[in-house]
């Protein structure tokens, strides 16, 4: 069987594995929306700087009461870099991609290249990477694509460079996560977070008028509870869930959160958001699911998969047409 999980993952359990993706799919589905809140009444450059500038402190303090030693002077400089480019470059990036006006259509387009960057970083790495993991991903890719058909496609000129910027620059600090050398997991992260977080403020200070105008006091509830909900789940939680992965399992694996975050948040605008669905959504569903089962499990268990459930969906479209006849 090919199989998309290192060695390196097998000793942790599938249980492990299983909780870890499952975060990941469901919670980063849901931070687009919660974004969208937040930059209601927020500057985007000082939240997001703020975000993780405060997760980081958070998992610092919580490394040190573990006992994990500080980091080295060579892990606190590849911390920067990591930070630098996920915490500060990718999330900023998203943050003004949304406040310039990107559709959500297109957005969630865009974001499904990582893991096509992270595979090419990976593969350019000497790493392995089957070519059943090269065909899941085509396949998530073709199925977001479809799926975001039921978004918005506005788009601007610097809002598009912002949206395509964001997850290069995250698939490069995913790659350098993977690689470089650094301190036990809960200090790498603070360590990350709080120096990509501070160069946030820091260019917030610089560049962002309302940044430097800031009263708390002018932010909506509404607009805390996202910023809350951000910093608790989608960093704390969430993020915490990915690094393992980027760790434990092969790039397509960690990246393909990518495919399964617009289904999320697609479900999460029509039950809270109200939007309308079209029947795009049905056909994007099965060519997800067929794209994880291939990076998952490999050419003989995803074509199997797709028979069974090929006859079954035939039989019910059989049993419905009978009955209308």
């Amino acid at each position: 069987m090919s199989s998309i999980v290192q060695p390196a993952a097998q000793p942790a359990g599938a249980l492990r594995l299983a909780c870890a993706l499952l975060i990941v799919y469901i919670v980063w589905g849901t931070t687009y929306f919660a974004i969208g809140i937040a930059l209601q009444s927020m500057p985007p450059l000082l939240m997001n700087g703020a975000r993780f500038a405060l997760a980081g402190l958070i998992m610092l303090a919580w490394a040190r009461w573990q006992g994990q030693a500080w980091p080295t002077r060579t892990q606190w400089r590849n911390s920067a870099l990591i930070g630098a480019l996920m915490a500060f470059a990718a999330m900023t990036l998203v943050v003004l991609a949304q406040k310039l006006g990107i559709g959500s259509g297109l957005m969630a387009t865009v974001v499904t290249t990582m893991p096509m960057w992270l595979a090419l970083w990976s593969r350019w790495g000497g790493e392995h990477v089957p070519w059943t993991s090269w065909l899941g991903l085509a396949l998530g890719a073709s199925g977001a694509l479809l799926l975001a058909l039921e978004g918005d496609f506005s788009a601007t000129l610097l809002g598009t460079l912002c949206a395509f910027g964001a997850p290069l620059c995250w698939s490069l600090g995913s790659y350098a996560s993977r690689k470089l050398e650094q301190p036990a997991p809960a200090m790498a992260a603070g360590a990350q977070w709080l120096l990509g977080g501070a160069l946030g403020l820091a260019v917030a200070g610089l560049i962002e008028p309302q940044a430097r105008q800031f009263d708390a006091a002018q932010v909506s509830l509404a607009s805390w509870l996202a910023w809350l909900y951000l910093l608790i789940m989608g960093t704390l939680i969430t993020l915490n869930a990915y690094l393992w992965l980027l760790k434990n399992t092969t790039a397509a694996l960690a990246g393909s959160y990518s495919f399964v975050n617009p289904l999320v948040a697609l479900w999460v605008g029509v039950a809270i958001g109200g939007e309308k669905l079209t029947g795009w959504v049905f056909v994007a569903m099965p060519l997800i699911l067929l794209a994880l089962l291939f990076i998952l499990y490999g050419r003989s268990q995803a074509v199997a998969a797709m028979l069974r459930h090929g006859k079954r969906f035939f039989r019910r479209a059989g049993s419905s047409a009978s009955a209308a006849a």
